[in-house]
């Protein structure tokens, strides 16, 4: 086959989107060798993870040729990119990141689809109005035109339905992996250095995710107020304003600076020993359309507390400890009984690593290679 992706999100996203494009594309370039793979993309950068890229020879990567195109990226990107695709009769198309270039009515073309989430119309507040009609045209266009879509968890298969009224059989469900750097032990001699470099405390609580209203920090952080265990919490995230206005409640609720330290500049490589060092994972998100970070912190042979409902179960299995993002003090009881019930929690460690081997690359890649043939 000749499978051509949107690999923009690959060369110019270093997280999210990025990661989730360059862990599938490295997958299904190591897997099924037998392939031809076109990577089409506004213009290439430099990240180091996308070095294994040029490992292969069966890869082409292609870039806007003509002047119109290169002055006009996202113009070619969106509108133009069918006219390239049909020059190098690809099979199937599969933007990686919510969208597909508009299709010529004749289009011979098979396209695929990955939906991550549909937040913006879960939780339109906290999206600028043009930018909700932008994802919204780009989204509900992907949905409609594709020939299958990926969904990266049952809530997103859910929303996708509710939204855009698309039947469930055109929905596949594959699961996202992580970072290969998370399924390593870090030894104790980086451990050390890493945890001196940021001065972190000898035991903590663990947050990991964009520090926004919907990560919901707040309720983690109010929950200290009920909490017997005085852990510090390592809050690990971009900041948005939202940072701000926690600053503001932690001076109103009278919280020590000291017990909640945010941690900037950690890169992929120091991330996985921080999640390593941490005594619990605590991910009390309202929405997601996955939650990754839950992943990792398995992986990493921490135990997770997280919210009830929506695709946390689906990230972290049966056995990870679930609360109501809105109760502070259920967050804080489930933080003091992981902490003081050693059994407990080498029962979520233990079966938390089991549980994720569901997401090992080579049985998503097997299953996403599945919807090719298919096809």
């Amino acid at each position: 086959m000749r499978i051509g992706y949107d690999a923009k999100r690959a060369y110019q996203n270093y997280t999210g989107l990025g990661n989730y494009s360059r862990d599938l594309l490295k997958s299904v370039l190591d897997i099924a060798p037998e392939n031809d793979y076109f990577l089409y993309t506004p213009k290439i950068t430099k990240i180091p993870s996308v070095k294994f890229i040029g490992q292969h020879n069966n890869v082409t990567v292609t870039t806007p040729k003509n002047q119109v195109d290169k002055t006009f990226k996202g113009l070619w990107r969106s509108i133009n990119l069918e006219k390239t695709l049909d020059q190098d009769h690809i099979d199937i198309f599969h933007g990686l990141s919510n969208e597909i270039p508009r299709k010529g009515s004749g289009s011979k073309i098979k396209y695929v689809v990955t939906i991550h989430d549909l937040i913006f119309k879960r939780y339109p507040r906290n999206y600028k109005a043009i930018d909700r009609r932008i994802y919204n045209t780009k989204f509900k266009y992907a949905c409609k035109n594709s020939n299958r879509i990926i969904a990266i968890s049952e809530q997103t298969k859910r929303d996708i339905v509710e939204f855009y009224g698309i039947p469930e059989e055109k929905i596949e469900v594959i699961y996202q992996t992580c970072h290969e750097n998370f399924k390593k032990d870090y030894s104790n001699e980086i451990k050390i250095h890493i945890k001196e470099k940021f001065d972190l405390p000898d035991d903590f609580i663990l947050n990991v995710g964009t520090i926004e209203t919907r990560k919901n920090l707040y309720g983690l952080i109010q929950a200290t107020l009920s909490m017997q265990n005085n852990l510090p919490i390592v809050v690990v995230g971009k900041k948005t304003k939202y940072y701000n206005f926690l600053k503001v409640q932690m001076q109103k609720l009278k919280i020590d600076p000291n017990r909640i330290i945010f941690l900037k500049n950690v890169s992929i490589e120091e991330l996985p020993a921080i999640y390593q060092m941490a005594n619990v994972f605590v991910y009390p998100s309202h929405f997601e359309g996955f939650g990754i970070p839950i992943i990792e912190a398995l992986h990493s042979g921490v135990p997770v507390i997280t919210s009830n409902g929506g695709c946390f179960s689906e990230a972290a299995g049966s056995k990870s400890k679930f609360i109501d993002p809105d109760d502070p003090e259920e967050i804080g009881e489930a933080i003091d009984l992981v902490l003081s019930d050693t059994n407990l929690r080498e029962e979520m460690i233990t079966s938390g690593k089991e549980y994720v081997k569901k997401f090992e690359p080579t049985i998503l890649t097997d299953q996403l290679l599945n919807v090719y043939n298919n096809l």
